[in-house]
């Protein structure tokens, strides 16, 4: 979600504004301050305003309920949802940090299903689509790294869409400084229009920044829980934004500013509400710091609503993630997945959702 300074954003339709991944620290109104995008030696934003409610880590025995009933589970599937070593509670939010300025009461498992959330299969809507909008550059992970995640993590197909020019968007425009902005809402307007019949979702993907109202400075993203579509911004990922870096090849931390992103905007598409149980890719975040901080993975009870939604081998999933950040040597997160896959009992069915 965004960086507030308000309770609520701005009333939007059908769709909820969200921290593109709340991971970043969306924005905020014109009047608030704002953190411009951080590297790896980011610190936290200094002088943040007061928290709006005190936040109680959840116990041992909150996070297991959470997760839901087990009982019943085939033990590969049973075991990928029940804490263990590779998860670690969620940590008391620092000054400034999202959870010290936002009121979460936190999403369960039973409170996931009982939201009836989009599940894809129905009506042949299996697809994730990923659209480039306008020149990515340089800076940019490739789209093919980006789709080869995407596919991992959600285990569903992942197709790259041709790129349309910002103009073919019709999304309004302004100048924020020397900086063109897009209006975030026009985006996923047109977004709606063009999601093609067999997607279960399409996030389009844009070099430029966004914005989402004329009292917002800016945001990183926005999404809907219903429509299936979502676009955000990379603008602010790379030093060059701050005015340093250039436009060189994107450093480590751009790579896994990225992927969290993608993680955490799609896994608002599929109805899941922001983390407070473990250290999560599903936490909020205010600021890039924060999101440097947060893992790349899902935590079990958020890893059980995907599950619910798509139907998959927990421990092959795993698999998939090891081989893929092996692939582009991000072995910190490769040795985790490959521990998460180990620890699964054979045999591990798939179990797909009911029709």
């Amino acid at each position: 979600m965004r960086r507030a300074v308000r309770s609520h954003p701005p009333a939007i339709a059908w769709m909820t504004l969200i921290a593109c991944a709340a991971l970043a620290g969306c924005g905020e109104p014109e009047s608030g301050r704002q953190y411009p995008a951080a590297g790896p030696s980011a610190t936290e934003p200094p002088s943040p305003p007061p928290p709006r409610d005190g936040f109680a880590v959840p116990d041992a025995r909150t996070r297991v309920r959470a997760a839901g009933a087990l009982a019943g589970l085939a033990d590969g599937v049973r075991d990928a949802f029940a804490p263990g070593p590779g998860f670690i509670p969620i940590v008391p939010p620092g000054p400034g940090d999202w959870l010290a300025q936002h009121s979460e009461p936190g999403q369960t498992f039973d409170h996931y299903v009982a939201s009836r959330p989009n599940r894809p299969g129905r009506g042949g809507r299996r697809a994730i689509y990923i659209l480039p909008i306008g020149e990515l550059g340089p800076a940019a992970p490739p789209l093919d790294l980006l789709a080869a995640f995407t596919r991992a993590h959600f285990q569903l197909p992942v197709r790259v869409l041709p790129p349309i020019s910002v103009a073919d968007t019709r999304a309004r425009t302004r100048m924020q400084g020397e900086r063109r902005q897009l209006l975030a809402p026009d985006l996923l307007e047109q977004l709606r229009t063009i999601l093609p019949a067999d997607a279960y979702a399409l996030v389009g993907l844009t070099a430029v920044d966004l914005y989402p109202g004329p009292d917002w400075n800016f945001v990183f993203g926005m999404a809907s829980f219903r429509e299936r579509v979502g676009v955000y911004s990379i603008a602010r990922y790379h030093p060059s934004f701050a005015g340093g870096g250039g436009k060189s090849p994107a450093a480590p931390w751009v790579l896994s500013r990225t992927l969290k992103v993608m993680a955490h905007e799609i896994g608002h598409m599929f109805g899941m509400e922001h983390c407070i149980y473990y250290e999560c890719v599903m936490n909020g975040s205010n600021h890039l710091a924060e999101t440097d901080r947060r893992p790349m993975n899902l935590c079990p009870v958020c890893l059980r609503k995907l599950h619910h939604a798509v139907g998959f081998s927990p421990r092959e999933r795993y698999r998939d993630l090891g081989r893929f950040f092996r692939a582009f040597r991000l072995d910190s997160e490769a040795a985790w997945a490959r521990a998460r896959a180990a620890e699964l009992s054979p045999p591990d069915p798939a179990s797909p959702p009911p029709p």
